[in-house]
């Protein structure tokens, strides 16, 4: 597995993060199509993290390797 180093990293976990809040704020606003959007777009997210071989729910780390 690489090991991805910098902002691309935590980018992508930013992305998935960003994209699991939206899933949950459409589903406790009941609305349908916004539920589908967002799905789409943590579906995406987590492929690109997967594809690069990143831990999707791995916990940030600060430039010295440690967890923040």
């Amino acid at each position: 597995m690489e090991v991805w180093v910098g902002g691309f990293a935590e980018a992508v976990q930013e992305r998935v993060r960003r994209a699991r809040a939206a899933v949950a704020e459409a589903y406790e606003a009941e609305d349908a199509y916004e539920v589908a959007v967002a799905e789409d777009e943590l579906d995406d997210a987590l492929r690109i993290a997967r594809g690069l071989g990143l831990d999707p729910d791995a916990a940030p780390t600060d430039e010295n390797g440690g967890t923040t």
